[in-house]
């Protein structure tokens, strides 16, 4: 007895079968019967949880656009929202040093605004000593 071709029959109501699920069905109808039906329910559940979350979600912002260049096009796509993957242990490092960098710049520039309003309000900290930054802002701004 064969076991029918689970591929194009409808998805059950349960969970047990990782063959209902619409991805997996999907990526096994693009392979020959032999090969699909190769598969155990372990490696399709792998193959699921490997290749799945590639799906597109919802996002905040999402710019999709095509653009011309000659005889060829090429696509941009940008995408903002909130990240509800996992990281990877390489993401997690590269965030941790995008973080680090994103308060050293927020800290030299509330410095720098902190310092040009000490300068505007006439305080000197330390008399006949100026970094300049005060006599630059006001010959280009003011």
């Amino acid at each position: 007895m064969t076991e029918p071709n689970l591929k194009t029959q409808p998805i059950p109501n349960n969970n047990d079968n990782i063959r209902a699920d619409p991805f997996v069905q999907k990526l096994l109808s693009r392979m020959p019967d032999e090969v699909s039906d190769s598969f155990t329910e372990k490696q399709l559940t792998y193959l699921l949880t490997s290749l799945g979350s590639r799906r597109w979600g919802s996002h905040k912002i999402d710019l999709r656009t095509t653009v011309g260049f000659f005889r060829w096009r090429y696509y941009f796509v940008f995408l903002f929202g909130r990240n509800r993957r996992e990281l990877s242990r390489l993401e997690k490092r590269l965030s941790v040093v995008a973080k680090a960098l994103l308060l050293t710049m927020v800290l030299l520039f509330s410095l720098l605004v902190v310092y040009l309003l000490k300068s505007a309000a006439g305080i000197d900290l330390f008399p006949g000593f100026s970094l300049g930054i005060w006599g630059w802002f006001k010959g280009e701004f003011l």
